[in-house]
């Protein structure tokens, strides 16, 4: 059913509300920001934050070598000076390109208008983000049959003469795309190419939008283009500034008007960082919105009666992280791949429902018993709960679990094949958070869920970190708990039984984008100021959802199972121990585990039949890490049927993924997203619907 007028203007007042809800809920971290601004702060974000823009800066071309060259080492600067200077350049020293690609940028934004009882009404603002597809707000496109009553107008503008230019329209083709969200307020439609012509965007050019962070930091100007009040194009460019970044939506200073709807949001180099959604208005004391005159608004009264304080608009790498979770068929998720390869929409993204991003994570599931483990009931307690060791008394096992003997017919065996730092955990509760899950993803899959007890799940953790703390002899004298995570990557590296720990942090970075040559290397950025590995560690943590020393620890212990043979012979060993020996194997790993998944296939017994390989969070797409596999380099897994690989953009340890070397053979590769600070949980992996449909499907009901 279509959107009505009322409903429309429903959905329009709907976002004002929410984005005066989120101002008035980050009240405080506005004042914390205005307050350092005040105290002149330029730009009052974390360092990392603006060390990952500064380096985008530079990487982007947005100012000159040159300029940074002279005004850089004029004197002497610390990192986070020099970083904040950069990013405070490219404010102040505008390059003459900014102006003719303003006006390229410009050409991608159009007005929506509508067509109504013989009219044809302005209704709002679009912009090109593909050759085929155009982005505006929900609230603008509600629907694919409200799409059908509008049209694009590209040039809706005057000339550099101050003369009508040539407008250009352009008919929505929502049949053969359209993709809405309310609560992000964004829709993307197709555009119907004229006939016999090109793609809209062959035509005007387009965005490429980018999932990536460094786009901007608080603090920082941004520029609106769009058609305020249906009027021509108009541009809000510099006096404005970014006051508070949340999680999903960003809150700015901006003159705009509520006709903007839709706009691209750029900063300085023309990128778009934010889809503009709405204004926030000023209320009283009582929740009224207030008119400019300062009595309260009225139905009537008009959006441009309100008094606006501020706008908030829409992050671009949130639409791109909801898009990259529709379930959507190889002609639509086609198109979305021609927004290019910074948007991390290719096709070998195949993923999973949008519900599995939105819904809360199941509880994990308890067992009715724990093999060797003798647990009595406490009063007040669930009998089906595990005991901790101050109830029992008694030392709790940290032991691989066997599967029980009726598991999927006794035949096909599930392992579960952990990563590292799981030495203080206990399997059976291990067992029962991976399958937990494994079993979310399959109800939001309509697929029969699994007993924990059909799982087998070997245990290295408490073997791994033993070898581990025996090999750390510098820790102790400098106090690892007590330094930075570069300053102990340092020792990690000098401890690197290969010498290969630095090489393996310089190229995650690299493959995360980190800029490897121009001025943020050659000119003495970071290292040397920090430490030579501070700048790698702080770059994968910006550009990830995990903390340096989750990722300096992480390939610490990846180093060290690859470089020495004793540590690597005793994780398989101790693997092998809880494993099937005969029947066909159904293996799943996760992060380090997926490292010694690898190698265990050339160990598991001709009897043991692999016909499925699950790895998640991996880091094998790293050069450093598959050449040293026991079969080197990136090969198909030995006999194994089907392999599928799942990664999520956000995490880290997964550098390198998709897996794109012809060597590795055929496999299929999952991109999920990830919920925030969990994007390497193996729990958030299995929890989507498209991995555990691969794992059921291969196991009896």
């Amino acid at each position: 059913m279509s959107v009505t007028d009322r409903a429309h203007r429903e959905l329009h007042q709907q976002a004002a509300a929410e984005a005066a809800r989120r101002y008035e809920d980050s009240t405080a971290e506005r004042e914390r920001v205005e307050g350092r601004m005040a105290a002149g702060v330029r730009y009052p974000d974390s360092p990392d934050a603006l060390a990952v823009r500064a380096d985008r800066i530079l990487d982007r071309g947005g100012l000159s070598p040159s300029a940074v060259v002279a005004d850089i080492h004029r004197e002497a600067m610390d990192l986070p000076d020099a970083n904040e200077r950069i990013i405070d350049l490219s404010n102040e020293l505008q390059a003459w390109s900014f102006l003719p690609r303003g006006v390229r940028a410009g050409a991608t934004v159009a007005r929506i208008t509508r067509r109504r009882d013989g009219r044809e009404l302005p209704h709002g603002t679009g912009f090109l983000v593909s050759p085929r597809l155009l982005m505006t707000n929900h609230h603008v496109l509600p629907d694919e049959s409200f799409a059908r009553t509008c049209f694009a107008e590209f040039n809706a503008q005057v000339t550099a003469d101050n003369l009508p230019d040539t407008v250009v329209r352009m008919e929505l083709d929502p049949q053969t795309f359209f993709a809405a969200d309310r609560r992000l307020d964004f829709a993307l439609v197709a555009l119907a190419p004229t006939a016999d012509g090109p793609a809209p965007g062959e035509v005007f050019g387009w965005n490429r939008l980018s999932v990536q962070t460094g786009k901007l930091v608080l603090g920082e100007k941004v520029n609106i283009i769009g058609h305020p009040s249906g009027r021509l194009k108009e541009i809000a460019l510099r006096d404005n500034a970014v006051l508070v970044r949340l999680d999903d939506f960003v809150h700015y200073t901006t003159d705009t008007e509520p006709g903007n709807s839709g706009s691209p949001v750029f900063n300085d180099q023309w990128e778009v960082v934010a889809l503009h959604h709405s204004g926030v208005p000023k209320k009283d004391d009582q929740g009224r919105v207030l008119r400019k005159d300062g009595r309260p608004w009225q139905q009537g009264d008009g959006d441009d009666a309100i008094e606006w304080i501020a706008n908030e608009g829409v992050r671009i790498s949130s639409i791109l992280r909801h898009l990259a979770g529709l379930d959507l068929g190889p002609g639509r998720r086609a198109l979305l791949a021609e927004m290019g390869p910074d948007a991390g929409l290719d096709q070998t993204l195949t993923t999973a429902s949008a519900l599995s991003a939105a819904a809360p994570a199941a509880p994990p599931e308890r067992a009715t018993a724990v093999p060797g483990v003798t647990t009595p009931p406490v009063p007040g307690r669930p009998a089906t709960v595990p005991m901790t060791e101050s109830e029992t008394g008694t030392e709790r096992p940290r032991v691989g679990l066997r599967a029980r003997s009726s598991a999927f017919g006794g035949s096909r065996h599930l392992v579960f094949l952990h990563g590292r730092d799981q030495h203080e955990k206990y399997p059976d509760e291990l067992r029962l958070s991976w399958t937990a899950g494994l079993n979310r993803g399959l109800t939001l899959a309509s697929m029969p869920t699994l007993d924990p007890q059909d799982v087998w799940f070997p245990f290295y953790g408490t073997r791994l970190h033993d070898l581990v703390s025996g090999r750390e002899s510098t820790a102790e004298p400098i106090g690892l708990d007590r330094v930075s995570a570069a300053a102990a990557a340092e020792v990690f590296a000098a401890e690197s039984p290969t010498g290969s720990y630095e090489r393996l942090l310089h190229e995650a970075a690299a493959r995360a984008g980190m800029p490897q040559n121009g001025p943020a290397t050659t000119e003495g950025f970071g290292a040397g100021l920090a430490g030579a590995l501070h700048r790698p560690l702080s770059w994968l943590a910006a550009r990830s959802d995990l903390d340096e020393w989750t990722i300096a620890t992480f390939l610490r212990d990846v180093d060290l199972y690859l470089g020495d043979s004793a540590v690597r012979q005793a994780v398989l060993d101790s693997v092998m121990e809880t494993m099937p020996t005969s029947g066909e194997l159904v293996l799943v790993t996760h992060s380090l585990g997926t490292v010694v998944g690898m190698d265990l296939l050339t160990r598991i017994p001709e009897s043991l039949d692999p016909v499925l390989l699950v790895t998640a969070g991996s880091p094998l797409g790293l050069d450093g890490v598959n050449e040293r596999l026991l079969t080197r380099g990136p090969h198909q897994p030995p006999r194994v049927r089907n392999w599928v690989n799942v990664w999520c953009p956000t995490d880290a340890v997964a550098i390198g993924c998709p897996l794109e070397d012809e060597r590795w053979g055929k496999l299929d590769q999952l991109a999920v997203p990830n919920g925030r600070e969990r994007a390497h949980k193996i729990e958030e992996y299995l929890g989507h619907p498209g991995p555990a449909r691969e794992i059921r499907s291969v196991l009896p009901q």
